[in-house]
C-alpha cells in the first residue's frame, strides 16, 4: 500500500494576520500565541509512521524561511487563491492525500487512523464540524473532478454542504465530527471541554 500524506495547513503565527476572528475576542497577540502552542501540540500528536506529515505554510515564503515549525518536517507553499484553490491543490498530489486544518485541538492520530482506510473504499473523505465546516479533506488515488470545491462559501455553515456537492459523482465517506476554534466562544468551549 502508498504511503498516505497528511497535509497539515499552518501559518506563521504573526499578531494580527493568524486567527484574526478569534483576535476580537481575545487580542491579536494572545490568538497568535494560541496558534502557536495549538500547532506545536498537534504536531506532536501525529506524528506517526504510517503517513508521512508535511506542513503546508501560508505565506509561501515562509516555507522554506520560518523556523516557527519542526525542522524535518517537509513543508510546501500553499500558494495562492481562495482556500478552495489552495486545498484543491494539495489534494493533487499522487494519492491518498488528507488535508487538515492546524485549529482542531482535538483531532488524534486515531482519527486519522480512521479516515485514512476509508480512502480505500471511498473516493474522497471529509470531516464535518459542528458549525457547518469541516476539518478534514480527502481524496484517494481519484483525481480531483472539475470545479472540485469552486464556489464553496468559506467560513460559513455551507462550506461542507458546498463541498460534498462539488464531489457529487465520488463515493464519499465520512469520518468523525470535530470542533475547530475560529472564535473566542470556541476556544472557550474547548477549554472547559
Amino acid at each position: 500500500m502508498i504511503r498516505p500524506t497528511v497535509v497539515v495547513m499552518v501559518k506563521v503565527p504573526r499578531p494580527g494576520r493568524v486567527k484574526t476572528r478569534l483576535a476580537r475576542g481575545i487580542g491579536a497577540v494572545q490568538a497568535a500565541w494560541w496558534y502557536r502552542h495549538q500547532v506545536a501540540r498537534l504536531l506532536r500528536r501525529l506524528r506517526d509512521p504510517r503517513w508521512r506529515l508535511v506542513l503546508a505554510v501560508s505565506p509561501d515564503a515562509e516555507a522554506v524561511t520560518s523556523r516557527v515549525w519542526p525542522a524535518d518536517l517537509p513543508r510546501v507553499g500553499q500558494g495562492g487563491g481562495d482556500l478552495g484553490t489552495r486545498m484543491a491543490r494539495l489534494l493533487s498530489r499522487p494519492g491518498p492525500v488528507i488535508v487538515i486544518g492546524s485549529d482542531i485541538p482535538g483531532v488524534t492520530r486515531a482519527h486519522l487512523a480512521r479516515a485514512i482506510p476509508a480512502l480505500a473504499r471511498h473516493d474522497a473523505v471529509i470531516g464535518p464540524a459542528p458549525d457547518g465546516g469541516y476539518w478534514l479533506i480527502g481524496l484517494g488515488r481519484v483525481s480531483a473532478p472539475p470545479g472540485f470545491l469552486a464556489g464553496v462559501r468559506w467560513s460559513s455553515r455551507h462550506a461542507f454542504a458546498d463541498s460534498l456537492a462539488t464531489l457529487s459523482d465520488r463515493r464519499v465517506a465520512l469520518v468523525d465530527t470535530l470542533d475547530d476554534v475560529d472564535n473566542a466562544a470556541d476556544l472557550a468551549r474547548t477549554i472547559s471541554a
